[in-house]
């Protein structure tokens, strides 16, 4: 019997990648959607106003929560709290503390809890993880570049002093990394450009740490970028080989070899390993890249910039 799943926030992203995504997955039935902005139904569904109206009114087994970072964790107390699992849109929670109070309640409750990072689910960044199982990481260097104004318009509350700033997008590149090492990176230090309009950063530069990891590791990310999107990690390993993903994590070349070049299917993946995961009973949440995020946001150096208009 299919899952029956409801969507809270249909937004961008939620319309794009997470509806197609349930709609292709033979696991799951779309029962539910609730947006405080309302909007147009999806297969004859009524879009509810509110979150528990929506947790009220349908059979539900399952929520997957896609709202800004700021109202997940009500969102997701609530759905844990009326029996069902759930599945959150990165980061998981605006807060280390909220996220961490989600995986405990939800094992107090019995649920499955999935957050989410939809750019681990690469074939070419597996297929790294294994090939870096066992051998010592000896240099990381990230470039994790978007032209703002093409791929995010209007959301305003990105800028805001509860909003992400780059981070919402370059927390992707976090979330690669603690997917490609045994023990997760950490922040040494951070730089953090903020336009003179806006209270959270336009572009970062993170130098990170890990342990066995002596060698420089130095992440950048901008969302001021011109042009097409640039998004790469450079790995050097202790022993002389060389990693480079490509393409968000979809394409793999070692030692000047490509080594996986496949279609793109981060939210089939995503959804996939969440019917998995409701299979097994089991709760699967990596925190690291949103402590590496909220750590960098603590001790970065702020240096502001002209004002950005998007």
């Amino acid at each position: 019997m299919a899952i029956r799943i409801g969507v809270v926030g249909l937004g961008q992203v939620a319309r794009a990648r997470h509806l197609p995504a349930i709609a292709a997955n033979p696991a799951f039935r779309l029962a539910g959607l609730a947006s405080l902005g309302g909007g147009p139904g999806v297969a004859g569904l009524h879009v509810h106003g509110d979150h528990r109206a929506m947790l009220a009114s349908c059979a539900l087994d399952a929520v997957a929560i896609c709202t800004p970072p700021a109202a997940r964790f009500a969102v997701a107390r609530d759905a844990l709290c009326a029996g069902k699992h759930v599945l959150l849109e990165k980061p998981p929670a605006a807060t280390l503390g909220e996220a961490e109070a989600l995986v405990a309640l939800a094992a107090r409750e019995g649920r499955v809890l999935f957050a989410t990072w939809h750019s681990q689910c690469n074939e070419a960044v597996e297929a790294a993880r294994r090939f870096l199982a066992g051998r010592r990481i000896a240099a990381l260097e990230v470039d994790w570049n978007e032209d703002f104004r093409r791929y995010h318009p209007d959301q305003e509350w990105i800028w805001q002093a509860d909003g992400l700033g780059v981070f919402d997008m370059g927390i992707n590149a976090l979330s690669v990394a603690s997917r490609l090492f045994a023990q997760p990176p950490f922040v040494r230090s951070a730089e953090l450009r903020i336009a003179e309009n806006h209270a959270a950063p336009l572009s970062a530069v993170l130098q990170l740490g890990a342990d066995g990891c002596d060698g420089p590791m130095e992440v950048r990310m901008d969302w001021g970028h011109r042009g097409e999107h640039r998004r790469e990690l450079r790995i050097g390993t202790a022993c002389g080989h060389r990693l480079v993903l490509l393409e968000s994590g979809g394409r793999l070349v070692v030692d000047g070899t490509v080594a996986v070049d496949a279609p793109r299917a981060e939210y089939a993946m995503l959804y996939a390993r969440f019917a998995a995961l409701l299979t097994e009973g089991r709760i699967e949440a990596d925190l690291a890249p949103l402590r590496m995020t909220l750590d960098a946001l603590a001790i970065g150096r702020r240096t502001r910039l002209p004002p950005f208009e998007d």
